[in-house]
C-alpha cells in the first residue's frame, strides 16, 4: 500500500549557500527526499526560484526565495515480519526493547524490510499512531548499528506523554562506547552545535556556521582505560542525529569501528591487544560496527509519572571486545 500527500516548503537562500546548485541546496534542507526525487520535482515545476521555474543545476544567489509544492515521495507501509525481539519490559502502555545492530528502526529508502517497525507490527496488536502509519509506536530512534534500549508506545496517550519528556529533556539516557584514543579528561561536558556536514550528506559535524545547526550537549565520563582505547559512558542531554559519534570524533576520540566517522574499521583482536593489525588467515574481526550501546534509559511512566529505568545488556561483540581488552580472552 502506498500513500501520497502534498508538502509546502519555503526557504530563503542564506549567504553561506551562494553559488550552490539548486538540487544540492534542497537536498540539505529536505532530508526525506532523495536528490533524484528533488531533481524530478524541480524539472516538473514543483520548485520555483523567485517565482520562476529553474533547472536542477541552477546556481543560487543569497536572499532568493525558493517555493516548493512537493508531491511527497511514495511511502511503503510496513509489512509485519516475524523477527525475534529482546523485550526488556512490557505493560499495557509501553514496551522497552534491546535493539540489535544491523536493524533500522523504521522503513526508509533502501531499508524496507527487516526493520524494528516490521517486527513490532507482527508481535503487537496495539501500537500508537501518533507518528503516522509508517512509524507505529516509534517515539525515538537509534542508529542502524547502535544497540540498546528503545521505548515503544502502545497507546497514543503514552506516546504523547513520553515524547514530551524527550522534548523537554527530562529523560535520562546513558550510553556505553569504546573510543579510539583515551580522552584527556576523566569527565567533561561537550556543548557544541551540530549540523549537516559541509560535503558528505550522510554525516553530521560540529557546525557554528550553518543555519540548520542546533545546540547539542553531551556529558561523558571515562570508565576504563586500556592501551589505546577507552570505555566511555556518554549521557546526551539533547538528541541530535549521530550526536555522541560527532562530539567524540570532534574531540579526536572517534568511536571504535565507526566507519562513517573514522573510528578504525573493522577491528581485529590483534588491534584490540596491540594497537596494530596482524595478518592471520581466517581471523574474523571482533567489531564490524560502531561500538556504541544505549545501556540505560529512565523515563516517567505515562500511567502515574513514577520513574522507571530500563537496562539493556551489552551485545556479544561488545562483550567480546571488552574481554580482549581486559585480557580475559
Amino acid at each position: 500500500m502506498r500513500m501520497e500527500v502534498h508538502r509546502q516548503v519555503d526557504i530563503t537562500v542564506p549567504e553561506t549557500d551562494a553559488g550552490t546548485r539548486l538540487d544540492k541546496f534542497l537536498a540539505g534542507w529536505i532530508s526525506d527526499y532523495s536528490r533524484v526525487q528533488l531533481r524530478r520535482a524541480i524539472s516538473n515545476g514543483e520548485v520555483l526560484v523567485d517565482g520562476k521555474t529553474a533547472k536542477p543545476s541552477y546556481r543560487l544567489i543569497p536572499e532568493q526565495k525558493i517555493e516548493c509544492q512537493l508531491l511527497a515521495p511514495a511511502v511503503e507501509l510496513p509489512t509485519p515480519e516475524n523477527i525475534p525481539l529482546d523485550i526488556i519490559y512490557e505493560d499495557e502502555y509501553l514496551v522497552a526493547i534491546n535493539k540489535p545492530s544491523a536493524m533500522v528502526v523504521h522503513p526508509a529508502k533502501g531499508h524496507w524490510k527487516g526493520t524494528l517497525v516490521s517486527a513490532l507490527s507482527h508481535h503487537f496488536q496495539s501500537l500508537s499512531n501518533v507518528g503516522g502509519p509508517q512509524r507505529p509506536g516509534i517515539i525515538h530512534r537509534l542508529d542502524r548499528d547502535t544497540t540498546g534500549v528503545i521505548v515503544i508506545a502502545k497507546t497514543d496517550l503514552a506516546h504523547k506523554h513520553i515524547a514530551s519528556q524527550f522534548e523537554k529533556r527530562t529523560t535520562i539516557k546513558e550510553y556505553l562506547c569504546l573510543t579510539l584514543g583515551i580522552p584527556d579528561r576523566d569527565r567533561d561536558n561537550i556543548d557544541l552545535p551540530i549540523g549537516p556536514h559541509s560535503y558528505q550528506r550522510e554525516r553530521m559535524a560540529v557546525r557554528r556556521d550553518h543555519p540548520k545547526a542546533r545546540n547539542a550537549q553531551t556529558f561523558y565520563e571515562v570508565q576504563e582505560r586500556f592501551r589505546h582505547i577507552a570505555l566511555v559512558k556518554a549521557a546526551p542531554k539533547t538528541g541530535r542525529t549521530h550526536q555522541i559519534r560527532v562530539h567524540l570524533t570532534h574531540l579526536g576520540y572517534p568511536i571504535l569501528a565507526d566507519k562513517l566517522y573514522g573510528g578504525k574499521y573493522p577491528v581485529s583482536a590483534a588491534f584490540l591487544k596491540t594497537g596494530r593489525d596482524i595478518e592471520k588467515d581466517g581471523q574474523e574481526p571482533v567489531l564490524t560496527r560502531q561500538a556504541l550501546h544505549a545501556a540505560r534509559l529512565t523515563i516517567a511512566h505515562p500511567k502515574d509519572d513514577t520513574p522507571i529505568t530500563f537496562d539493556a545488556s551489552l551485545p556479544n561483540d561488545f562483550i567480546h571486545a571488552l574481554k580482549i581488552l581486559r585480557k580475559e580472552d
